[in-house]
């Protein structure tokens, strides 16, 4: 396939025929064990076995997309939009349901996009795995989040990989797009694969390309974020880039798979790093008698060099708090440390204490204790204008906080319902500004959010460095 061939759309029934030639010998092939050209030379392919019956082959579907949170499902959007028969994969019946009544944390964008898919017949979106065979590209967009103890939990990726493999058939190609350590393509993908008789770069393609999907904010579509891409063989980089150029409009590739991974951690890491030394400019700053935010957006003037980051409570989501992580896992096994990125992660992780200790600083200089102080958190999501509260620093404040005996509310017209972390739940305020709270953290501010009422509240804890001075307003 050459770079600038595209998959034909549903108006035309995808074929072998229109995928990537198969090499004749398995020599770019570079694996391990089951997976070397001289283990591959062993095993005879199916292609080989039976190459008339494989050029029959039609596939249903030109992409099935194999989870559909925050990423999948509007990667599997995108797609369809392009012209692409996509068949959306999910092990959860309840987030299928969420999709078909179009209730999905969306864009407005993706929201009508979500609308037309469903009423058009080359969309689809099922729990059957087995559907996967008739498909014939592969996009995986799974969960790979860490333990409580910052480990990385690969089980719901080595399930995803798993099924992939099983259903695999020749000539498509298999993609990874889900944060996770160097070496996964291959180890979870390109291994097994061949233990199966089904060669990278022969009898099907194998890359990885990471995700770069931003929940809530829509600065830039889909189609204008360019991609990066690299497969296990050069023929497996080209069949990933073809698929990508079908929907973006810029792809990237390098080497291998394993220099696309490791792009994502730097990535992530860079912002991770970043976001901790803001905190700690914050602290510095405060320490000194200035606002970090006057500093910030003064270096932020200079044209070149400098790339502004805002201090907060903590970082939430699947990505910064999570993503570094893999890389230092994998690092430990090497022997190898990160001092830099393991004193970042340090930093962030502890945010949230620091934001629980200042809020019972302003309690004792007002007299009152934590325990049974009035707390009232404003925005529990991780950040403005979405529903996600996955690592969102909130969730640890308000525990924390319950735990020290305060009484605690929420308002997030986004989250009508937070856990308390103590195995209950808590709900969202309708009118936070009638609760009588001793003490108000301003956590998330989202873009409706009416905040005029604070001028009056007793006490506020900003932790969003940007609330006008006042006298009741302390600074995180």
């Amino acid at each position: 396939m050459t770079p600038n061939t595209k998959l034909k759309t549903h108006k035309a029934p995808l074929t072998r025929a229109a995928l990537p030639p198969l090499l004749e010998d398995s020599r770019e092939w570079q694996g391990n064990g089951a997976g070397t050209a001289e283990g591959a030379e062993a095993v005879e392919s199916p292609v080989q076995a039976n190459e008339s019956e494989a050029q029959d082959l039609t596939f249903t579907f030109d992409v099935a997309i194999v989870g559909l949170g925050y990423v999948g499902l509007p990667t599997a959007l995108a797609i369809n939009a392009s012209g692409r028969r996509v068949l959306g994969l999910d092990v959860s019946e309840n987030r299928l349901a969420v999709i078909r009544s179009q209730q999905a944390d969306l864009l407005d964008s993706d929201k009508v996009r979500l609308s037309n898919a469903l009423e058009d017949p080359s969309f689809m979106i099922s729990t059957d795995l087995s559907l996967l065979a008739r498909a014939a590209a592969v996009v995986v967009c799974v969960p790979t989040p860490v333990d409580p103890y910052l480990v990385p939990d690969l089980g719901i990726l080595r399930a995803a990989c798993a099924s992939v493999v099983e259903f695999a058939v020749p000539g498509q190609l298999l993609m990874l797009t889900s944060t996770t350590y160097v070496g996964s393509t291959r180890d979870l993908l390109a291994v097994p694969l061949a233990a199966k008789g089904l060669i990278p770069g022969r009898d099907v393609f194998v890359a990885f390309s990471p995700e770069r999907i931003n929940p809530g904010v829509d600065a830039f579509s889909h189609e204008d974020v360019p991609r990066v891409v690299g497969g296990v063989t050069p023929a497996c980089g080209e069949a990933a880039e073809a698929l990508l150029q079908a929907s973006t409009k810029l792809v990237h590739v390098v080497p291998s798979a394993d220099v696309a991974e490791m792009t994502k951690l730097v990535e992530n890491t860079f912002r991770a790093v970043n976001i901790a030394l803001a905190n700690e400019f914050a602290d510095i700053c405060h320490g000194l008698g200035m606002e970090v935010m006057d500093v910030i957006d003064a270096a932020s003037t200079k044209p070149y060099g400098f790339m502004p980051f805002t201090p907060g409570p903590g970082v939430g989501g699947h990505c910064i708090p999570c993503d570094p992580h893999y890389l230092l896992w994998q690092l430990r096994k090497a022997r190898v440390t990160a001092p830099v990125i393991e004193h970042a992660m340090a930093g962030i992780a502890g945010r949230p204490h620091q934001v629980v200790e200042k809020a019972r600083r302003i309690l004792s200089d007002r007299n009152h204790g934590i325990s049974g102080a009035r707390v009232l958190v404003l925005g529990v999501a991780y950040k403005p204008d979405v529903e996600d509260l996955r690592e969102s620093p909130a969730l640890e404040i308000i525990a924390a906080m319950i735990a020290g005996g305060a009484d605690v509310a929420y308002h997030d017209p986004w989250c009508p319902t937070a856990p308390d972390g103590q195995g209950g739940a808590l709900e969202s305020l309708e009118d936070p500004s009638v609760w009588d709270a001793d003490l108000v953290i301003l956590h998330t501010r989202h873009a409706a959010m009416d905040i005029d009422w604070l001028r009056d509240a007793p006490a506020v804890l900003d932790t969003t460095y940007r609330l006008p001075a006042g006298t009741n307003v302390t600074r995180l």
